[in-house]
């Protein structure tokens, strides 16, 4: 990995529960350089976060990406062509089962049981009621540093969509 050298600035303190309150605006994004699908920005604590040690200790400070594609080899890229595989994730076998949400184990597949048994407002409320509390670690849990709670609606969406083509 080359070491890129960039001046350092200081991130702003947010609570918890600010990655899902809407008031940041929208991350910017980028084709994967494997892939090609479009993914967004995520911040350095993210990314230290979420890659193993000892690898973690030798990421340059750069703008990332996260590959969300579960069959890109590539965890998170920079533009200039700094790299971290989904092999050195701590998340990688999480992102491999399709995690809903990461702070309180959740996966898609659980939710979308969930819906067809007309049980999944329980379990949606549970993670609105903890992010709202500020019981939640998005930023750093969640490989994309992106709150879990559009997915939710996305799952919903897919759902009603599958129903009513059946």
């Amino acid at each position: 990995m080359p070491v890129i050298r960039h001046l350092y600035t200081q991130q702003t303190n947010k609570n918890m529960s600010d990655c899902c309150s809407g008031s940041h605006s929208k991350p910017t994004k980028q084709p994967c350089p494997q892939c090609g699908s479009a993914c967004k920005h995520v911040e350095m604590r993210t990314l230290y976060h979420q890659v193993q040690f000892p690898e973690n200790q030798g990421v340059p400070l750069d703008t990332y990406y996260f590959c969300s594609t579960k069959e890109c080899p590539t965890g998170y890229f920079s533009i200039t062509g700094n790299s971290v595989p989904k092999q050195h994730l701590k998340m990688r076998q999480e992102i491999q089962k399709d995690t809903l949400c990461y702070c309180f184990d959740i996966d898609a597949a659980d939710y979308l049981t969930a819906l067809r048994i007309n049980n999944a407002e329980a379990i949606k409320n549970f993670v609105m009621q903890r992010t709202k509390s500020g019981q939640c670690a998005c930023e750093l849990r969640n490989p994309s540093g992106q709150c879990c709670l559009t997915k939710f609606k996305h799952l919903e969406r897919y759902n009603l969509n599958v129903l009513t083509e059946n």
